[in-house]
């Protein structure tokens, strides 16, 4: 059957995963050594970290292709695990019957189908089922979650968040091209994009320090909440869903200059750091810098621009602070759990990732 690899080349030009041309040598021999850790904790039957949880091993995937060794039979035998794990439904998960959230369907599919695209080891029509499957999972209405993807779409729970709906979306762009091998006679399968921008305006503050920042949801309280001007209780912005928002707008099609996006740019602008996730401290720091990077990779900015006039460039600040924080065996961790991210698997992916695009 046809790969996906061979077809597409064009396809992946914008987000390919080529180096930096920065400090390259050093970046190089980051990478290597955090592939090298990667390898050296995949099971043998290609599976990484907890074998329930497909993304877990899409991820090291993705992070052996941008490191140069999609080719190697350690990225076959994750993509090979992978693919196993497709449902009839086109979704990446593994069932859990009795639990609100079940396999977690839209986060493992969306980030199953992103590291299969780009490994080019698995057939046009896996990704295809798979694009079926999360066009399916956007939630419709006229309620605040309407345009936005859960957890899962089996969930009991009507819900959505930023981090599903940027994964989500993510995807579904990143992939938009495999649709030109769909049988002839199927429809063309996509998101509805005008409901998805609508559901992150919903999320953006609008005014106070935090103007343009977005939050997670309007029911979880991920980094607390604040009262605006009005009185009303809102929940708090914070840095690494304020880079989902750019990065869903972006893939929307939104512009640099719309005042959506802008906004948003300006709250990263004003709160950058590579110390912390902004609101959140050291909680998800590695899934922060990966959606950053990737954020401001899509939207074309290669630097920001400070209060005080001070320009940044992101690559270079987030590439020293990811090499410092590289340990001896070459992996990356994080002391904070919240997020799973003490899992170095999980960890070293996000930070490879990461590493990549700064360049």
């Amino acid at each position: 059957m046809m790969k996906i690899k061979k077809v597409l080349i064009a396809g992946l030009a914008a987000l390919s995963c080529t180096l930096w041309a920065g400090p390259k040598e050093q970046i190089d021999a980051a990478v290597a050594r955090g592939v090298k850790f990667l390898r050296s904790r995949q099971a043998e039957d290609g599976h990484f970290s907890d074998a329930q949880m497909p993304a877990l091993t899409a991820l090291p995937l993705w992070a052996f292709v941008c490191g140069g060794e999609g080719g190697t039979e350690a990225a076959k035998k994750a993509a090979a695990f992978v693919l196993k794990t497709q449902r009839p439904d086109g979704g990446f998960y593994v069932p859990k019957p009795g639990r609100g959230g079940s396999g977690l369907g839209n986060y493992n599919t969306s980030v199953c189908m992103s590291a299969l695209f780009e490994s080019g080891l698995a057939p046009a029509k896996a990704i295809l089922d798979a694009r079926t499957y999360i066009a399916g999972s956007q939630l419709t209405g006229d309620d605040t979650m309407a345009g936005g993807f859960g957890y899962d779409r089996a969930s009991r729970r009507r819900y959505a968040d930023l981090s599903n709906t940027s994964y989500a979306l993510d995807a579904m762009r990143r992939t938009e091209k495999v649709e030109d091998f769909r049988p002839r006679g199927e429809a063309r399968v996509d998101v509805n994009w005008e409901q998805a921008i609508k559901f992150v305006e919903r999320l953006q503050e609008t005014q106070g320090e935090r103007a343009g920042g977005a939050a997670y949801n309007q029911r979880t309280a991920q980094a607390g909440t604040a009262t605006n001007r009005s009185g009303r209780v809102e929940l708090r912005a914070y840095g690494s869903m304020s880079y989902a928002a750019v990065l869903t707008m972006c893939h929307a099609k939104l512009t640099r200059e719309d005042p959506r996006v802008r906004s948003a740019l300006g709250y990263c602008s004003k709160f950058w750091t590579v110390d912390e996730n902004p609101g959140m401290g050291s909680q998800g720091l590695y899934y922060y810098y990966d959606i950053l990077a990737r954020a401001l990779s899509v939207a074309g900015v290669d630097e920001l621009v400070q209060p005080d006039g001070r320009k940044v460039n992101w690559r270079d600040e987030l590439a020293a602070k990811l090499l410092s924080l590289q340990r001896p065996d070459g992996s990356w961790e994080n002391d904070n759990n919240r997020f799973w991210e003490n899992d170095p698997v999980l960890a070293t992916s996000f930070a490879i990732l990461s590493l990549v695009l700064c360049r």
